[in-house]
């Protein structure tokens, strides 16, 4: 149970993932369309195999595909897996919008990685600036069984340490938890905050605040921030601090923010993503 079929292989996704599993103890396949991302392959030495034999052997396939490529490649790939063998998707969105052909006699395993934390610790510089992952940088991942047996999140699990490599933990959640946390927390909320904040640059930057002063300050305030926030410190924000915070909740953030939680809400974040 140790063949892998990875489609897209030399595109964004799929390039981290060659890179790791060159390295690694599993016989890959590597599958492909696109001529610039088989060019990217064959930098590294790594040849297009042929799918029909690929996916005939393969104990589990990769779809490192874009979530809008993922219905139209899925339904090409899945129909001709082997009986017994796993799908596994890097990511929760097209699995929850059921752009998945099902089979029961296959296992369907969602993975993504966690990247590496603001709170880390690096000892080498390569790993201090591997900031998505992968690479060098330590970093946790959640994955889920859609379905399956615990023995094949333990396969999927094998396969994710390789791939995210290094790991540190693997959290079992399930899809619909995986979600909330992308494109819920992560996309939704957490980048239109943090966009907001590199716009808000900008603004005092053409207000007269030097641009180097001003990145300064506020990088090095969003550190001991979230180091508050998240009870890495044991301090808490000042009084002052606390006042101008609860002033301006209310002004930024409408009544009902956290109904983007919902999961009727969660299905048309998907939808926008995958269609």
């Amino acid at each position: 149970m140790n063949r892998v079929a990875l489609v897209g292989a030399g595109g964004k996704m799929g390039m981290r993932c060659t890179n790791n599993l060159l390295h690694s103890d599993y016989e890959v396949d590597y599958l492909e369309v696109s001529g610039e991302a088989i060019a990217r392959l064959q930098e590294k030495g790594v040849e297009v195999a042929d799918q029909d034999i690929a996916l005939a052997r393969a104990d589990m396939v990769i779809l490192a595909v874009p979530d809008i490529a993922i219905r139209s490649v899925s339904n090409e790939i899945i129909p001709r897996m082997k009986p017994g063998s796993m799908v596994v998707c890097l990511d929760p969105a097209a699995p929850l919008a059921g752009h998945l052909p099902h089979r029961e006699d296959l296992a369907y395993y969602v993975t993504h990685p966690a990247h590496p934390s603001v709170f880390n610790w690096e000892p080498t510089e390569k790993a201090h600036f591997d900031y998505y992952g992968g690479i060098a940088a330590k970093q946790t991942v959640v994955s889920a069984i859609m379905h399956g047996t615990n023995q094949d999140f333990e396969r999927g699990d094998s396969l994710t340490r390789t791939i995210f490599s290094p790991v540190t933990i693997n959290h079992r959640i399930t899809v619909e938890q995986m979600a909330l946390l992308e494109p819920g927390f992560s996309e939704t909320l957490s980048s239109t905050c943090i966009k907001k904040i590199r716009d808000a640059l900008d603004v005092v930057v053409a207000k007269g605040v030097p641009e180097a002063a001003a990145r300064d300050f506020i990088l090095g305030h969003i550190n001991i921030q979230l180091a508050v926030l998240f009870g890495e410190l044991p301090i808490q924000f000042s009084d002052a601090a606390i006042k101008a915070l609860e002033r301006a909740e209310n002004i930024l953030f409408k009544e009902g923010w956290e109904d983007i939680f919902e999961m009727d809400n969660i299905h048309e974040q998907i939808k926008a993503i995958t269609e």
